[in-house]
């Protein structure tokens, strides 16, 4: 079958995403939603390929064979020299250190999607990867590994591949400049295209890959086997007799084989949504298409489109509607409809709070700032591996507050590690470079450099040396207008500029004035884990050798680079409130604020209004685990730092939070967090002012294409739903749907999940799928959260992310959500 490597879907077939009919009684009782029969639903599709007098009118066998013939053309982009450049191939260096660096032969494969190399790795002839998971190309001498040999090979000839998730980067020489730049600009188009795919297209890749996974015998056509085997594959538990009457029907030709468009019918009778079909008949007046009035019902009564439903509707069908014939009647086919309801504005997600909404001209103590911890780990804090790549990787994140752990090293030149452990060590000045290079990338707004300082006064001015040197401009030595200020400025107006988080000499107020003296033996860095631990009693002899606080100088040129966050020791709020500057930032290890918040929560909520608070992670998490930062959240604390590096529910909710806002890292605090009149207190939500609790009701319909989670031959997924909520305590709550046995591909539950939410300002909601087991522990499939104020109304696709937040197309749910206020 040469479709696979283009296009498989008809103008109405591309519609068909995300999920499938319930079996029927050969497999067992169907579930709710899957009443239209086996034969009802083939017909359909039948008539819709056979016929030209369906609606989304078109013969699904002509146009199939007219875009397998003009195959590879969209995809290889004909004419581009770096792409043909490729797929002939290229001899170049694979490098994993200074040591190692082994020619290996690279070419890009016929389908435009895998690069092969060969490889003596493991006695294998050769390895394979796809293009779609090569995130970014870097060209130059940007990783460890590049710099270590950069005296070897120049930098024209050197390029990294990075891959998505947490698989190692791929540094890679050429033989010459020239083919080093086919590479990466060939490799950036191919990314570029995938990246600017439709909806469409993406299943057609999709329904191709598996076809080539199940086409065993490589000649175009699926037996009855690979059928099987196919099922198997995706997810599916369907039992011989129901395949083999899906396999015979979709055979038109009668060959025992399919292929072509009988693949694609095959395809489409396995696939049908029945929930969707079922919706959709609720508001066509002839089954066939809903009328422009049907589509103005449906979103003002379920989507909650208001006003401007007519014109809403006559949008969605000009942008989404596949059939022309439909566009003309001004009437929306089954296919438009499941287009819509699988496009950004059928997604749970409001498409308007995506892009920067929020005013961003407030001061910096009223946005939560998306913060990293450890930042130069890439592992745990014991014995990871440091790199540079944790700050690429944080900010690619939208990650805005990141620290830097400094020792005096070799040289006179500060290192960067986690001291007295057997973490390995980088160069301050490349870290400095690094953020240069990477800090307004993804948002133009802000960066904090978190500096924890353990060196001497002497590579303390190498440090300040290098920051200026190196940050340029891009570095903020002295207030906005060189005046006094009476606040902190706002992101709009710091943007572009990095700013040193650290002790600080006097005053900003002496400084300015220029009478702030080089300092007397004092505390230069106000963290240490050792410390932390001590307080907590739970000495130990691996962590009491980190020894007490550093007491040595402070070098005024390291002191003079901190502007606006000057870190002070903490006494209590009531000092604050009397004596401390707005400047001026405190950083609490995440008991202490833990006990700040039982014992004067308001009280933090009030110190939070009028200045910056860091919280990080207790040293004794020695494994990088990270601490719930919704408790932090909940009292408005700005700077939640967190180890990026470790996946799990914590960087979730982070995720969640800052997914909204443009993704820029920073995010308004609600009203009751930044008014200092306001006497907030999350543990009694009741008592403020503005108090409106809602309800929100989700039913929970239907899964499409979960991944499998277990690598066992034949086995299948058994999943259930879990909404969880975070927030302030009141409303922190969880439930779960019931479980569906082996199928991971279309299930269907139509199950009700019903909350209450006390400060909905506060909440985020988080969707989680898991593999149950009634022996062990659950298999986490995949999870999608957000903030409950994102939340669109009405029936909403949810596009869920893998364990380390990148998406797994096309895994989805489908949900009903209705939300009342109290």
């Amino acid at each position: 079958m040469e479709a696979c490597s283009q296009p498989l879907s008809t103008e109405w077939e591309h519609a068909e995403q995300r999920g499938g009919w319930q079996e029927g009684a050969e497999a067992g009782p169907a579930l709710p939603g899957s009443s239209l029969s086996l034969e009802l639903r083939t017909t359909h599709l039948r008539q819709s390929l056979d016929t030209g007098d369906v609606l989304p009118s078109i013969d699904a066998r002509s146009v199939t064979k007219q875009q397998m013939a003009s195959t590879r053309s969209s995809l290889r982009i004909q004419g581009d020299d770096n792409l043909q450049s490729m797929i002939v191939g290229t001899v170049m260096r694979k490098v994993k250190s200074r040591s190692w660096k082994k020619q290996r032969y690279f070419k890009l494969q016929e389908d435009c999607k895998t690069i092969w190399y060969k490889s003596k790795k493991a006695g294998k002839a050769h390895c394979t990867f796809l293009v779609s998971d090569v995130e970014a190309v870097r060209e130059g001498h940007q990783s460890e590994v590049l710099l270590s040999i950069a005296d070897e090979f120049p930098p024209d000839r050197c390029f990294t591949l990075v891959f998505r998730g947490r698989r190692g980067n791929l540094d890679l020489v050429a033989e010459s400049a020239e083919e080093a730049q086919s590479w990466v600009k060939g490799m950036r188009k191919l990314i570029e295209n995938l990246e600017n795919m439709g909806e469409r297209e993406r299943l057609d890749q999709w329904i191709c890959d598996w076809f080539k996974k199940a086409d065993k015998n490589k000649d175009g056509r699926m037996n009855f086997k690979e059928v099987q085997d196919l099922l198997k594959m995706m997810n599916v538990d369907m039992n011989e007799h129901h395949a083999l009457r899906l396999f015979t029907m979709a055979d038109k030709s009668q060959s025992g084989t399919l292929e072509d468009d009988e693949f694609v019918l095959f395809y489409k009778m396995l696939t049908q949504r029945d929930d969707v079909l079922r919706l959709f008949q609720d508001y066509s007046a002839d089954g066939q298409k809903m009328a422009l009035r049907d589509l103005e019902e449906f979103l003002r009564g379920q989507q909650l489109e208001g006003e401007r439903s007519r014109q809403r509707a006559l949008e969605l069908i000009d942008r989404y509607e596949p059939s022309d014939t439909a566009k003309m009647l001004q009437a929306m086919s089954i296919d438009g409809f499941l287009m819509y309801l699988g496009s950004p504005e059928g997604s749970i997600f409001k498409p308007c709070q995506q892009d920067i909404y929020q005013d961003m001209s407030q001061p910096l103590c009223h946005y939560f700032i998306s913060s990293s911890h450890n930042t130069y780990l890439l592992e745990d804090q014991l014995r990871g591996q440091s790199s540079v790549e944790g700050y690429i990787r944080a900010l690619k994140r939208g990650c805005r507050c990141v620290e830097v752990d400094c020792w005096d090293g070799p040289n006179g030149e500060p290192i960067v590690y986690h001291g007295h452990t057997f973490t390995s060590k980088i160069l301050f000045k490349d870290v400095i470079a690094t953020l240069g290079n990477y800090a307004f990338k993804v948002s133009e707004y802000p960066v904090i450099l978190s500096i924890e300082n353990h060196c001497s006064v002497e590579q303390q001015r190498a440090m300040a040396q290098h920051l200026n040197h190196i940050l340029g401009d891009k570095l903020l030595k002295t207030t906005l207008d060189g005046k006094i200020p009476n606040g902190l400025p706002s992101p709009e107006e710091l943007k572009g500029k990095i700013l040193l988080k650290g002790k600080k000499i006097g005053s900003l107020e002496e400084s300015l004035n220029g009478i702030a003296e080089e300092s007397l033996m004092g505390e230069v860095s106000d963290e240490d884990d050792a410390v932390d631990i001590d307080e907590e009693n739970l000495r130990t002899d691996s962590f009491h050798r980190r020894g007490k606080k550093s007491k040595q100088r402070l070098s005024k040129e390291l002191s003079d680079c901190v502007v606006y966050c000057k870190s002070v020791h903490f006494n209590s709020f009531k000092h604050s409130r009397i004596h401390s500057k707005f400047y001026e930032i405190s950083s609490f290890t995440e008991s202490k604020a833990r006990k700040h918040m039982r014992e004067t929560g308001a009280e933090f909520v009030h110190h939070n209004g009028r200045q910056l608070t860091r919280i990080y992670p207790s040293g004794l998490r020695t494994d990088s685990s990270n601490f719930n930062p919704q408790d932090m959240w909940n009292v408005g604390c700005q700077i939640v730092a967190l180890n990026f590096q470790t996946a799990g529910v914590e960087m979730d909710l982070n995720d969640g939070l800052f997914s909204q806002n443009g993704r820029c890292g920073y995010v308004l605090k609600p009203e009751f967090l930044r008014d200092t009149e306001t006497r907030f207190d999350p543990e009694y939500p009741q008592n403020y002012e503005s108090y409106h609790p809602v309800s929100l009701a989700i039913q929970v319909i239907s899964g499409q294409q979960l991944p499998k989670v277990n690598i066992k031959e034949g086995s299948i997924v058994d999943p259930l739903v879990r909404v969880e909520i975070h927030g302030v305590p009141m409303d922190q709550a969880k439930q779960e749907t019931r479980y569906i046995d082996n199928n991971g591909f279309n299930p269907v539950w139509y199950d009700n999940l019903q909350f209450t939410i006390h400060v909905p300002e506060l909440a985020l909601v988080r969707f989680v799928v898991e593999d149950y087991d009634k022996t062990s522990k659950n298999d986490f499939v995949g999870q999608y959260t957000l903030p409950f104020t994102c939340i669109q109304q009405g029936y909403r696709h949810i596009h869920l992310l893998s364990k380390d937040g990148t998406s797994i197309p096309p895994a989805s749910l489908f949900v009903h959500v209705r939300i009342t206020e109290l």
